[in-house]
């Protein structure tokens, strides 16, 4: 994909980030589907920017390498994390998507650098509730950080977009990636 991206425009801010993908052979590794990692959940190896350089292609890591940059403090501004096709409830059950979420998000959660002004977002990308005017069904979406508002649960409609549009704006990023830039604003989950 050439389009305009998210790891361009992070990088262009003068950000980092960083792709930690569960069963992702070796960092770096843009190839297909490897083991139980999955390609397509990762949109990073589709981005031209990333594809053809080294340097942005090397942000992209095992899953292994999320709990030491936990410990030492070097988490980029940025993190994508990927769990493998078992372990994101997809081929998986929902408790061992939920066992993953505790050995290895709850960490972070408790780490004095998310405390800080950290956000983390887990998004399904898929649901049971079909809604043909919407192209798929409802999906969960469940956001924590010292900033969101505890227990708080929308009405609203949002879509991905949205999401992208929240994550551009926790940046601090001055560009609205493709719809991005029309999608509702997740403001209300926040204090």
């Amino acid at each position: 994909i050439n389009d305009d991206n998210l790891a361009r425009e992070i990088t262009a801010a003068g950000k980092s980030w960083r792709v930690y993908a569960e069963d992702l052979p070796n960092a770096g590794y843009t190839g297909g589907n490897s083991g139980n990692y999955v390609k397509r959940h990762n949109p990073f190896a589709y981005f031209n920017d990333v594809v053809n350089s080294s340097t942005q292609a090397a942000n992209m890591v095992p899953f292994s390498q999320f709990a030491s940059d936990l410990s030492a403090g070097t988490l980029p501004n940025f993190s994508f994390v990927v769990p493998n096709i078992d372990d994101d409830a997809h081929d998986g059950t929902l408790a061992q998507a939920d066992s993953w979420l505790q050995s290895n998000i709850a960490p972070l959660l408790a780490s004095p650098q998310f405390q800080q002004d950290g956000l983390l977002i887990v998004v399904f990308d898929e649901g049971a509730d079909v809604d043909v005017r919407h192209v798929g069904g409802q999906v969960a979406a469940v956001l924590a950080g010292p900033k969101v508002k505890q227990g708080f649960r929308s009405t609203t409609f949002y879509q991905h977009e949205s999401t992208l549009r929240l994550i551009e704006q926790a940046l601090g990023l001055k560009t609205t990636l493709g719809n991005s830039a029309g999608a509702s604003s997740m403001t209300e989950f926040f204090q």
